[in-house]
């Protein structure tokens, strides 16, 4: 059946814009991880250090509100992308971490979520103070990918940021 998610033009479709997108390497790695082979290599970094030029989103349609998520948000996310039932991010919302989004005449377009609070990432202790954010988990939906989505809503997250106080931005 055409449009299904199980189908042979659906599969081929996901391939093309996993590798259009940059995401071959984090498939790859999904994949082994699988058979039991789980590594995930990472790296930390600031960002903003210096003055930002605001993103303009790409195309016609501008008619994009930021706003945070609830749970009746990230009930939707997790019913909707193939790949992140493993993930608790309602535990994540409900831990105290935000959940910041682009809504495109109310359809979620794209995510990201932030930690504000001292965390362990893969048995290693991440100290956030009182002015430092973790951003991460980012995910923009395929209907809205190729329009600059991602850097426009790191730069509308660190401006919300700014308004509680927060001013180093770490991924």
């Amino acid at each position: 059946m055409e449009g299904d998610k199980g189908g042979l033009s659906y599969r081929i479709k996901w391939m093309s814009n996993i590798i259009k997108h940059g995401l071959f390497w984090h498939g790859v790695r999904n994949n082994l991880a699988k058979i039991g082979l789980d590594f995930m290599p990472y790296y930390w970094v600031r960002e903003a250090t210096s003055p930002v030029t605001p993103p303009v989103i790409r195309g016609e349609d501008k008619n994009f509100e930021i706003t945070t998520f609830g749970e009746a948000e990230i009930n939707y996310i997790k019913n909707t992308i193939i790949g992140i039932e493993q993930k608790d991010l309602l535990a994540d919302l409900k831990n105290g971490e935000i959940c910041i989004g682009l809504k495109n005449n109310d359809e979620i377009a794209a995510y990201m979520f932030i930690k504000c609070r001292p965390f362990t990432f893969r048995k290693r202790f991440f100290d956030l103070k009182p002015t430092d954010s973790y951003l991460h988990s980012m995910y923009t939906f395929e209907a809205y990918r190729g329009k600059n989505l991602a850097p426009y809503l790191r730069y509308q997250s660190y401006k919300y940021l700014e308004d509680k106080g927060i001013y180093n931005f770490y991924s």
